[in-house]
């Protein structure tokens, strides 16, 4: 086995040279006798240099380098080299004979030209293609002259412009030599590192590795030798023609670098915020990105150089600052922070700055190069990012609250009112949107306060709290804003409560508000008082007073006063009840004329007056010594009520025009007067009349009264009584009382003027009116649009007596309206109407339009307090109105005994008859019942007419007829 080993090495150490082998027929013309062209041996096409040699059909040798040859020059070796190296390897046989023919005329050219020259062998080619032939033979001739070389070369350089950029010059010789260069730490400007290049400059880009501190560029250019240089590869053929082929020179080198090049990089911020919105006391954290715009991230002994970021806040403002290049002067700083950066990547800030108010707060994060310290070198330069970028931008809500203020402190049921707020931002500015403040919905509730005490401020709202109406504001701003009209219908307090709803908002506003947000129930200066209408009914017990002795009685009825009224003595705000009603009696008047109710009271005389509780009841005046009424003079008096108001409670003076309010003290017997009172009001196609006061003691038998009506007219034009549309059937007269004309209606609203006149069996005129006389007019207006409900329930029965509630309606009532009536048992001082206080509900009433309705009676079984609630349905069953539970008019009493007051023995009222008979006669007694009945009867009628009803319907018109039989 060890013999064989050194056999196997001694044959490869021993190994011949290639063997030689027969050079055949390359490319070319003509045939094994005569050829024009190449010859293939060894692999490549070589040509013949001896003209007169045998052809080299035997054993050929491998190639042989040599760089001289027989008598040749290295210009003719170099041209030799040049033309086989461009054109021996041609497979086209115009090309390769013309190469045979060159090397000839070269290496034996002696021999070439006696043989006659390109001529002589140009004989060899087919005469078709002889031209071209010559023509390529000419061109190598001229490109051998131009760029044969003997001692070709390349060389490089590299010089940069700066740390990246520079240029690689590569010289050569001949000038069209080119070579493979390969580049390290850079590239060229295609971005690649190798290329194949000719002499000339070419620009390259360094590209150091990554993280380095420093580098440096090198070269390396390969370029073929083919072609280029003195010498040729010679093929032997023992004792026959040597052949030629191009040398195999050794490929030419060159190689540069540049010197060590320092570096440095530059490092930059983008950020984008972690949260958009902040709230107020949280913290503000921005996310950094952070990467290098130049070089890479230099690392020193395998570690990233730190490089310090400072990152400032600025804010607030109220709106998106306007991007800059750099902060406003004097912009507001909330914080700075500061980062340690060692390479690029995400990072997170630290969050040690917490939102200090609402607003708009943006970062700028720089690197300052010279608070770098030893590092500074490394980096190119200072960075700072933009100022307002909205991706650095935080948002902290600001949060809209508003105080309230009732504009009116004191109002009435019916009254419209209107509610201030004063918006601001509480935890800083009032952002803004694309410049306009952004806008907040405010919404405001009105509740009526529980009882009838002022509210107690509280956080919350109370369950009994009931809402009454509503109202929003658009607040574009801070500043101040008034709500729309409202109406509060019923008496009591009425209390705001504002607040602000997230929900309410546009979907692209809410980000902005902090939270939703409400003020306290109950605040003072929030709050409606919707003072009590009060009603004060009263009537003279007498007409007819005596001078001498005689005394008048008044029966004086209040209601609508809150059932503690007199007892809340008033909390600072809310001032103290006024506890006292003020009874005046005015008198002596000449005339009743005088009596109107625009007569000045201030000038007016005084007979006495009398102060009674301000609470709701019945008051008899007269009875005592303390509060008797003695005329002294004879003439017309009235006595006038009034209640000063205070902050529950509406003010209230009766008319001095009530004629239930009037008596007389006469001093002879009196002429026959006439004293009319038209229906004050009414609507159109409602019915409406007019009344004769007939007062005198003569009055002639046969005496009738007949009434006229005229109209209706313009308002604003002169009264005219010409031709009447109405004229009432002869009402006969037959002493002194009141005495009714029978209704009417009118189609059309305007003024309709009433003349009565009086007429004796002879049908002389004895007292006839004037054309617009004061009291002579019915103001007849249209239909309102809205439905409204006025109501009027029997005030007082005894107990087992029928009771019952009437509702006028008036307004536009839709077709197929309904009207009901419940009742309620009270058992404390509060209005309470619920299912366990309801002892009854009516019958549903058909409503066709507007006018006077009335429940079915009912008796109620047990003695108390007993409040009417109405309600109107529409036709398909939706509340149109209803009632107010305790509502003024709408409680029915039930006692045991009716109050009365005391008879006296000497008066001029209902029982004056036999006094009268016997002081005065018959007739005189006849015109004392008369007129007390008149003045009853005028009492009554203005009582309903105060109410909304109708006073000549019901049991109203029953009273009326008993009173004419008498």
């Amino acid at each position: 086995m060890l013999l064989a080993l050194l056999m196997l090495v001694s044959s490869l150490v021993m190994m011949p040279s290639p063997p030689a082998q027969a050079a055949t027929l390359g490319v070319g013309y003509g045939n094994e006798s005569l050829w024009l062209g190449s010859f293939s041996s060894h692999g490549r096409q070589a040509y013949c240099m001896d003209l007169y040699a045998l052809p080299p059909y035997g054993t050929t040798q491998h190639p042989e380098l040599r760089t001289t040859l027989d008598s040749l020059s290295e210009t003719d070796l170099a041209r030799l080299n040049y033309v086989m190296g461009r054109w021996g390897e041609s497979q086209d046989p115009n090309v390769t004979s013309a190469v045979q023919m060159y090397v000839w005329d070269v290496a034996d050219h002696a021999h070439y030209i006696a043989e006659g020259g390109d001529a002589h062998f140009l004989t060899r080619v087919p005469a078709g293609v002889q031209g071209t032939v010559l023509a390529n033979l000419n061109a190598m001739r001229d490109a051998a002259a131009a760029n044969a070389v003997p001692n070709p070369s390349v060389s490089m350089s590299i010089s940069m412009d700066d740390q990246y950029n520079g240029a690689l010059s590569i010289s050569a010789n001949p000038a069209t030599a080119i070579g493979t260069v390969t580049l390290t730490n850079a590239q060229f400007a295609n971005g690649a590192s190798t290329a194949t290049l000719g002499a000339g400059t070419h620009q390259i880009v360094g590209t150091p590795a990554e993280g380095a501190p420093e580098y440096q560029i090198s070269a390396a250019m390969s370029a073929p030798a083919l072609g280029y240089g003195a010498g040729v590869d010679l093929f032997y053929t023992p004792g026959e023609q040597r052949i030629l082929a191009a040398a195999s020179f050794e490929p030419l080198k060159a190689t540069a670098s540049s010197p060590t090049i320092p570096l440095d990089f530059q490092p930059e911020i983008t950020t984008q915020v972690s949260s958009k919105f902040v709230q107020a006391g949280d913290k503000f954290v921005d996310g950094l990105t952070v990467r290098v715009t130049k070089h890479s991230w230099i690392r020193l002994n395998g570690s990233p150089i730190p490089v310090e970021a400072v990152g400032t806040l600025y804010g607030p403002f109220d709106e998106q600052p306007a991007e800059a290049n750099a902060p406003p002067t004097g912009a507001p700083i909330a914080g700075t922070e500061t980062m340690t950066l060692t390479g690029p990547g995400s990072f997170k800030s630290p969050g040690t700055i917490v939102a200090p108010e609402s607003g708009f707060y943006t970062w700028v994060w720089s690197i300052d190069k010279e608070a770098q310290g030893q590092y500074a070198k490394y980096l190119t330069d200072s960075f700072s990012d933009r100022f307002g970028i909205v991706a650095e931008t935080s948002i902290t809500p600001f949060q809209p609250e508003a105080v309230s203020k009732a504009d009116q402190r004191l109002t009435v049921p019916g009254g419209k009112v209107t509610d201030t707020i004063t918006v601001s931002s509480t935890n800083g500015v009032w952002l803004k949107h694309n410049g306009a403040h952004i806008p907040i919905v405010f919404e405001g509730v009105a509740y009526q306060v529980d009882g009838t005490l002022p509210p107690v401020q509280a956080g919350a709202v109370p369950e009994s709290a009931r809402p009454v109406t509503s109202a929003t504001i658009t607040a574009t701003g801070p500043g101040t804003y008034t709500s729309s009209e409202v109406v509060l219908p019923n008496g009591g307090f009425v209390t705001w409560v504002w607040k602000v709803s997230k929900s309410s908002q546009p979907e692209w506003v809410r980000p902005y508000i902090a939270s939703d947000w409400a003020d306290d129930f109950g605040i003072n200066i929030e709050t409606h008082s919707v003072r009590w209408p009060i009603e004060i009914v009263s009537e003279i017990k007498e007409y007819n007073v005596h001078l001498k002795g005689g005394r008048a009685f008044d029966r004086i009825e209040m209601s609508g006063f809150p059932e503690n009224h007199g007892e809340f003595e008033g909390d600072g705000y809310w001032q103290a009840d006024v506890d006292e009603v003020v009874h005046t009696v005015y008198g002596p008047f000449k005339t009743e004329e005088e009596l109107a109710d625009d007569l000045d009271l201030e000038d007016a005389p005084v007979l006495t007056s009398i102060i009674t509780p301000a609470r709701n009841g019945t008051y008899h005046l007269g009875y005592t010594d303390g509060d008797a009424i003695k005329p002294t003079k004879p003439g017309y008096y009235v006595v006038v009520s009034s209640f000063a108001g205070d902050d529950r409670v509406q003010p209230i003076t009766t008319s001095p025009g009530d004629i239930r309010e009037r008596f007389f003290v006469p001093d002879d017997r009196q002429p026959v007067t006439v004293i009319t009172q038209a229906q004050p009001e009414a609507r159109v196609g409602e019915p409406f009349e007019d009344l004769a006061l007939v007062q005198g003691t003569d009055i002639p038998e046969d005496a009738y009264l007949v009434f006229r009506a005229y109209g209706p007219h313009d308002p604003e034009a002169e009264p005219v009584c010409e031709v009447p549309f109405f004229t009432s059937e002869r009402v006969p007269v037959t002493q002194a009382g009141v005495y009714r004309s029978g209704s009417t209606s009118v189609t059309e609203p305007g003024h309709v003027y009433w003349v009565e006149t009086l007429y004796d069996g002879d049908d002389e005129v004895i007292a006839e009116g004037r054309c617009g006389a004061p009291g002579e007019t019915t103001v007849v207006t249209g239909q309102p649009e809205e439905v409204s409900v006025v109501t009027n329930a029997v005030p007082e029965v005894l107990l087992g007596d029928p009771a019952h509630d009437v509702a006028t309606v008036s307004g536009k009532v839709p077709d197929g309206a309904t009207l009901g009536f419940e009742a309620y048992r009270q058992d404390g001082s509060e209005a309470v109407c619920t299912d366990a206080e309801l002892v009854f509900t009516s019958e549903t009433i058909k409503v066709d339009g507007p006018g006077d309705y009335r429940s079915s009676d009912v008796v109620f079984d047990r003695v108390g307090t007993y409040y009417w609630i109405e309600t109107l349905y529409g036709p398909e069953g939706d509340v149109l109105h209803r009632g107010q539970c305790g509502a003024p008019n709408e409680t029915t009493k039930v006692v045991t005994e009716l109050e009365a007051p005391p008879e006296l023995a000497v008066t001029g009222g209902a029982d004056l008859l036999q006094p009268i008979l016997i002081g005065a006669g018959l007739a005189g007694a006849a015109a004392a019942v008369a007129l007390f009945f008149g003045r009853r009867l005028a009492q009554r009628r203005e009582e309903e007419e105060a109410a909304g009803e109708d006073w000549n319907d019901g049991e109203d018109g029953d009273a009326i007829d008993e009173l004419m039989k008498m």
